[in-house]
């Protein structure tokens, strides 16, 4: 049965109209993430919308000294405490304590030492302390070589935060390759890095697309592939635009100051978290007794 409730999570996922969407999940037998590829399709969800970026609180940072870096998160359940002195100087010594154990993921990160016990020691205390759920998430470990630099920008008072790894360059160009990342959000370094089951997903979703718009078939591949061209630039970093000079790209600026990204990673706040919504009326009267 297709509810109501099934429509309007895909309409806020897609903004697909409300008729498009039931349409969509009865032709997929009410499967979501397929009737987000039959709208597509079908021509009728040209974008789909930023649903990877619903927020939990807390901080995203990164901890850089001499070649490593570690770049991490600790979410929080309400903003009010992620703006807190004590749990930004939480967060700081979170980060200390992970690069200097060398961990490179969370699991191994929650048993580094710290002067006060281990990460997760640090975190229970905290919980106790601050009286709500504290946790540790996205731990990634960067390192680099003598001839390499690091880049880091931090927006949004810990809400973005990059870390870019350059061969050659200098740290102002470091920097504004993070500031681009965290304004244009790329998913991948450059079209060699590209995932292939996402090109060959793509690519099937397009040509469906394009034959459903009635292009003659001898034609077909040709217009898939310059569509597919266009969604490879807007996703990989290299070939973006640059935010502070769209007349080259990223790449291009790079290679200008002889210098060449070699990675970068990118966290916000609360992606993939969903957010609980509380409903303080229904609070209010609950606790009156109506």
């Amino acid at each position: 049965m297709i509810t109501a409730a099934l429509v309007k999570e895909l309409r806020d996922k897609t903004g697909a109209g409300m008729m498009d969407c039931k349409k969509a999940l009865t032709e997929t037998n009410g499967n979501i993430e397929e009737a987000i590829v039959w709208l597509r399709e079908k021509g009728i969800m040209k974008a789909q919308k930023k649903t990877d970026r619903i927020a939990a609180e807390g901080l995203v940072a990164a901890v850089i000294s001499g070649n490593k870096a570690v770049v991490y998160e600790v979410n929080s359940e309400t903003d009010f405490v992620a703006r807190n002195e004590y749990f930004q100087e939480l967060v700081q010594k979170i980060g200390e304590a992970i690069l200097a154990s060398g961990a490179n993921n969370t699991d191994e990160a929650l048993q580094a030492q710290s002067e006060l016990g281990t990460v997760n020691d640090l975190i229970i205390n905290a919980t106790a302390t601050m009286g709500e759920k504290i946790t540790l998430r996205r731990v990634t470990l960067l390192e680099k070589t003598d001839s390499q630099v690091f880049g880091h920008y931090s927006h949004g008072g810990g809400r973005i935060v990059v870390v870019s790894i350059l061969e050659g360059g200098n740290e102002e160009v470091a920097k504004d390759v993070c500031m681009h990342v965290a304004a244009m959000n790329p998913k991948y370094l450059d079209r060699d890095s590209v995932d292939k089951d996402f090109l060959e997903k793509e690519r099937e979703i397009l040509k469906q697309e394009t034959l459903n718009e009635g292009k003659p078939a001898q034609i077909v591949d040709r217009i898939v592939e310059g569509k597919l061209n266009k969604t490879l630039k807007n996703i990989c970093l290299v070939d973006q635009e640059f935010v502070k000079n769209p007349d080259q790209t990223i790449g291009q600026y790079v290679k200008s100051n002889n210098s060449k990204i070699v990675n970068f990673v990118r966290l916000e706040v609360g992606e993939g978290i969903e957010k609980r919504v509380d409903n303080f009326a229904a609070e209010v009267m609950a606790a009156a007794g109506k």
